[in-house]
This record gives structure tokens, sequence and C-alpha cells, in this order.
């Protein structure tokens, strides 16, 4: 395996990214990163710039799409060479029954339709909520997945499976091809994001996640930590090469 399995989610160094977006995607690109993960890419503004200056490539990204009119995201998406954006969050109160469930599987799969147009692949990133959420004896993430078109796909955080109460590993398994990239984060699986810390710090099975989705896209993430975050990837990178997981 190669580092092209590796990708970084940017929101880990959002401030960074606010004061000096050139040298900050620069900095990563010496880390040894050849892909990055954009959260509200339409946003970030310069992002393209960047990205081909440092030899850099976004196949994934974060924006909010579901229920709206998604045509201009897939749009600007295509412009950026990113094939996949996953839309990060639908709230907890729509995952509580199966009728709502339903329906935001509806969505996704209305948009994928879309997206389609754009040579756009879109998927959906979980939190806690989507696990502790259960219906009819099945939690709701996986009552999501099985109403999906084949072509829509998931991206697996795995920290907030388990804080969710879920095994990540048993998880993907159950969930197979459909995962097609994985948030991996370590800590001691709280909701306390400021508890997250560097990959191969926490407590996470870090190898057997990887080792159930072989094929998917590793990207590293914090929420936020008490440590520096810039050095907590640069720490995971670095955990991910030297252990062959990268």
């Amino acid at each position: 395996m190669t580092s092209s399995n590796l990708s970084v989610q940017l929101y880990t160094v959002r401030e960074l990214l606010a004061e000096d977006l050139a040298g900050t995607i620069k900095r990563i690109a010496e880390l040894g990163f050849t892909q990055v993960e954009p959260f509200n890419f339409t946003g970030l503004e310069g992002l393209g710039d960047a990205l081909k200056a440092n030899g850099l490539t976004a196949p994934t990204t974060h924006a909010h799409f579901i229920g709206e009119d998604a045509a201009p995201v897939f749009a600007a998406a295509r412009e950026l060479g990113i094939q996949t954006v996953i839309d990060p969050y639908v709230p907890a109160e729509r995952w509580q029954t199966a009728e709502s469930v339903a329906e935001i599987a509806a969505q996704l799969n209305a948009a994928a339709k879309v997206a389609a147009g754009f040579g756009i692949t879109v998927g959906y990133h979980n939190h806690n909520h989507e696990l502790e959420s259960i219906i009819d004896g099945t939690n709701a993430l996986e009552v999501f997945a099985a109403q999906l078109d084949p072509e829509v796909v998931l991206e697996v955080d795995t920290y907030w499976v388990k804080v969710g109460g879920v095994d990540p590993v048993e998880l993907l398994g159950r969930l197979g091809d459909r995962v097609v990239a994985l948030h991996i984060k370590d800590g001691p699986g709280t909701r306390e994001n400021k508890d997250q810390v560097a990959v191969g710090k926490g407590s996470m099975p870090v190898r057997a996640i990887i080792e159930a989705a072989p094929k998917a896209l590793r990207v590293i993430e914090l929420d936020d930590s008490r440590d520096d975050r810039f050095q907590a990837i640069a720490d995971s990178y670095s955990y991910l090469t030297a252990a062959g997981l990268a």
C-alpha cells in the first residue's frame, strides 16, 4: 500500500486555514499527504490553486446538500476534480422514525441522480446519533443504508460509531463495499471532542478497523483536541505509515 490510501479532513486545521490557507495546505503536503478532504469547500477561497500548487487532490469533500438544490455544489466539485461529495450531517431528530429515515434515503438517492449528470458520486457521513437511534431492533444508519441506491456510498466515522455504542469493526463488516471512506480518529470514545488524540495514541482498534474496510480511503480527522491538531495529524500520518496501514 502507498500513501495514496491516506487523506486528511481539513476541518482538523480550520483555524490555520482561516489564517493562511495556502501556507497550511503547503505544510500538509510537506508532511507527505497527497490527498485532502475539504469541508465547506465552496467557502475556502483559493483552495483549488493551493491544491494544484502542492500536487494535492481532493477525491472526497464534505458539503451539505441533502434536501437542497444540490446542482451548484456538484458543479463546483467537478471544477475542483472532486469525485465524491459527502453530506456530513443530518440532525438527530430526523433519525428517530422509520418514515423519517426513509425520507433522508430518498433525498440522497434523488441527489445521486443529479450528481451523476456532473460525474459526481454522493455519500453520507455519520455521527453517533444515527447509531443510537434504534428502529425495529436495528440502528438507524443500517436502516438507512439498506434503502440507498447502489451508486450511493458511505463514509463511516469509526470514532462516532464507537461513541454511538456500536462496534465499528462489526459494522464495517455488515456494510461491506458501500463504505468507500473511513474517518480514522483516536481517543477514549467519549462525546467530548477535546478527548481526541493523534491516531495511535488512543484506544481505538485502528488496525482492525482498516482491515475491515481495506479498500476504503483513510481520512485522518480530529474534531478537536487538547493537543496541537496540526501536530496530531503529523503524528497520525507517521503512525499509520510506520504501522503499514497507509
